[in-house]
């Protein structure tokens, strides 16, 4: 058990791993992957792909939106403490892409960037090197590269 202070306020711990230990993360996705076989593997229809990164999850579903219904809840009877929600958009940003359909159906991806975002890297006063100015600008530019699709990449 673990006991933790907040508010001034004491709780106790009941379920999962120490809350700030450096082997959360991991543990946490041990547990995840095996839910995610488990629960896949039941599943009467599947998303045609299923990516997940921490909390964050992509999937393409193909057999519409009543049926997809069912496919959440099916994931949500899986385990008590796992609850997903679900965005459906025509474009949606999973990590730090934007993907987006088409108007021929296909998918297309670009570069995210979070309203917070505040395009600061290093400041034009500072006394670095440069080869760190080179470093911030190769680094940005092969993510767009790597990350966005060739009409994205041709707009900019």
């Amino acid at each position: 058990m673990t006991y933790f202070k907040y508010n001034d306020t004491f709780y106790e711990q009941t379920d999962g791993v120490v809350v700030g230990s450096p082997l959360s993360p991991v543990i946490a996705n041990f547990f995840m992957e095996a839910f995610e076989e488990e629960a896949l593997s039941s599943a009467t229809l599947k998303p045609r792909c299923f990516y997940r990164y921490v909390d964050d999850t992509f999937i393409i579903w193909p057999y519409g939106r009543e049926r997809l219904q069912y496919f959440l809840s099916h994931m949500n009877s899986r385990h008590p403490n796992i609850q997903f929600t679900m965005e459906i958009e025509n474009r949606i940003p999973f990590l730090d892409i934007l993907i987006h359909r088409r108007n021929d159906g296909t998918l297309g991806r670009s570069v995210y960037r979070k309203p917070t975002n505040m395009d600061l890297y290093l400041n034009g006063r500072s006394h670095h090197h440069p080869a760190q100015w080179r470093a911030v600008l190769s680094t940005l530019f092969n993510r767009a590269k790597a990350i966005a699709d060739k009409k994205a990449c041709q707009k900019r």
